[in-house]
């Protein structure tokens, strides 16, 4: 971006509160500002005696708010139509606008800045992240580079464009995954027709395997992501630093089960990059008899609604954080098991379906540094 004058915006804004008083039977449609830079929240209307507050600021489409709470991560924006006429508390500060000197799309932009958070939180007041506020002032007294009218104008639609092109790419790119995962339903469903039904732990038996700890030992440990997201490494543990923690050793085509969130999808297939490495006693580890089953089709449908349903049924417990599972149900789940042949076909359609879908995702982080790309190249 060439160089253009840096103007404080408190020559380029006025501070506009609008407010209005609280009546008990009133009803007061509430706005909130996501943060990141992602827009406005469109809350649902209450009525005055389900508030605490006694004074309301109505918000108008076309002005620009901030949460003094949040402003350290981008809870800026300009007020969306959505919520023209809704109201905010106190905490979310309110400017109208100077529309011959700034465009509200281009201040909109600016203020998706990361850079920009940072710069005005390094000023803000309180204890820690979470307690920061941005004093109206504070913000006024900061200087952006501001282009003639019409060139700014001209970034608006640079961006917008660029905007919209990457929500339709996402849209298209959504659509596609979600075709490619009714094919794999579809596919496993013919697969698993008429199959006999096992116990798990007939054909893959729970195998906890006990390492014996060195005081001076490294031990690699891994953990499990919920939903199918597959293992992840943790730091490192050293074994003089263990008091009554076990380690238990995982090998490559174990499915590893983490007996607290398995109910919400967490387990995974070892693979040979996880081989050797350590899980806590948090973790179970199901041994497949590869004569019988692949450790993939197995994996596939217990992450099935079919599958997941009957670990969430091995896992008691009334809160979320108390649903453990147990060894003896977690054995006596019932699998469909078709050929091995029919597995090794379904095993090689998973592997092309994963092609396409880490394709996708390497195509979503290009994605994803599109509009920052573009930023820069406008503000810097």
């Amino acid at each position: 971006m060439p160089s253009f004058p840096l103007i404080p915006l408190g020559e380029l804004l006025t501070y506009a509160p609008d407010p209005h008083g609280v009546e008990p039977d009133g009803e007061y449609p509430i706005a909130g500002i996501y943060g990141f830079g992602r827009g406005m929240i469109q809350r649902s209307a209450v009525t005055g005696r389900e508030m605490a507050a006694t004074q309301l600021f109505r918000i108008r489409a076309g002005q620009f708010v901030y949460s003094r709470l949040k402003s350290f991560e981008g809870a800026y924006a300009i007020v969306s139509p959505e919520v023209d006429g809704y109201f905010v508390s106190n905490e979310f500060p309110t400017f109208d606008l100077h529309h011959e000197q700034l465009e509200p799309g281009f201040l909109g932009w600016y203020f998706r800045q990361d850079r920009v958070w940072r710069q005005l939180a390094s000023g803000g007041k309180g204890i820690g992240a979470r307690r920061e506020r941005l004093h109206p002032k504070r913000l006024l007294d900061h200087a952006i580079p501001l282009p003639p009218i019409e060139q700014q104008r001209r970034i608006i639609a640079k961006l917008d464009g660029a905007a919209l092109q990457l929500k339709t790419m996402r849209r298209t790119a959504d659509t596609a995954r979600a075709e490619l995962n009714a094919t794999m339903e579809a596919a496993f469903r013919k697969v698993i027709a008429g199959a006999p039904r096992v116990a798990i732990g007939d054909v893959a038996p729970i195998l906890r395997r006990p390492v014996e700890l060195e005081s001076n030992g490294v031990y690699a440990e891994l953990g499990v992501r919920s939903f199918g997201k597959g293992l992840f490494k943790k730091p490192d543990v050293i074994g003089g630093e263990l008091t009554w923690q076990k380690l238990f050793r995982i090998h490559c085509g174990d499915i590893v089960f983490s007996n607290i969130k398995a109910w919400e999808g967490a387990f995974a297939v070892a693979k040979p990059e996880h081989h050797g490495k350590v899980g806590s006693h948090r973790y179970l580890t199901c041994v497949v008899d590869t004569r019988n089953a692949t450790p993939n089709f197995l994996w596939y449908f217990l992450q099935s609604d079919a599958g997941l349903a009957q670990v969430q049924a091995a896992s008691p417990g009334s809160a979320d954080r108390n649903r453990t599972l147990s060894q003896k149900k977690l054995a006596a789940i019932e699998i469909p098991l078709p050929s091995m042949d029919a597995q090794l076909w379904f095993d090689d359609l998973q592997q092309k379906a994963s092609d396409v879908q880490a394709g996708q995702r390497g195509v979503a982080g290009e994605l994803d540094h599109l509009i920052p790309a573009l930023m820069h190249q406008v503000f810097d």
